[in-house]
């Protein structure tokens, strides 16, 4: 029997915390909360969770910081942000921090849910409404790379899948290929891009312009 995604919830604010457990907990199993980043971090540690949902706005420490310790410390824990805040350069910084996910607290619950267990698969999930930031950042300006892509039409292929936030065994389903294939796929995308993970090379590749 598969063990449940284990999450820790990051969030200063006791009601938001309380929905969001409500939210996640018939689904996944909630093993750790915290009220500031400091605790939080203290709390992932200790629990080693598979996703850690973090808000940016934290007492102690900043999300984008504790983002930065999680992935530093505990590279196997994902990072899901759970915030009010769309601004482009916030969005930008927990990504470059390692962020997997980026969800607005004003969406619906089910996308927080989509998000941990999309993460939880390997994949990276940005809210539909700040998507657009992340392309519009990272996409090409010019054309001038477009056709220097060191991948093969097929890894571009998939890597196009990962960065709409596909799990593996959704890419394997779309592409119809083998499970091991795709994993064969993001093992060359990976060590082509020098990326260290899914979300960075999905994000290599949209600001060069590969795809």
């Amino acid at each position: 029997m598969t063990e449940p995604t284990r999450v820790v919830i990051v969030e200063d604010h006791a009601l938001t915390r309380a929905g969001m457990r409500t939210a996640l907990d018939p689904y996944f199993s909630i093993v750790g909360e915290a009220g500031d980043g400091i605790v939080g971090y203290e709390t992932v540690l200790r629990e080693r969770p598979d996703v850690a949902v973090v808000d940016l706005g934290l007492p102690g420490i900043d999300g984008i910081e504790l983002t930065r310790r999680i992935r530093a410390g505990l590279p196997g824990t994902h990072v899901v942000i759970v915030t009010m805040i769309d601004i482009e350069e916030e969005v930008i910084a927990a990504l470059a921090a390692g962020a997997d996910a980026y969800c607005l607290k004003s969406s619906d619950p089910s996308g927080i849910v989509d998000a941990v267990r999309i993460t939880r698969e390997g994949g990276a999930y940005f809210d539909p409404r700040i998507a657009h930031v992340v392309l519009s950042r990272f996409s090409p300006k010019t054309s001038t790379n477009s056709n220097r892509s060191p991948l093969t039409p097929r890894e571009n292929d998939v890597l196009r899948l990962i960065a709409d936030g596909k799990a593996n065994a959704e890419i394997a389903t779309e592409l119809n290929i083998g499970l091991g294939t795709v994993k064969g796929h993001i093992r060359d995308i990976l060590e082509k891009l020098s990326a260290a993970d899914r979300t960075h090379a999905a994000v290599t590749a949209l600001r060069k312009g590969y795809i």
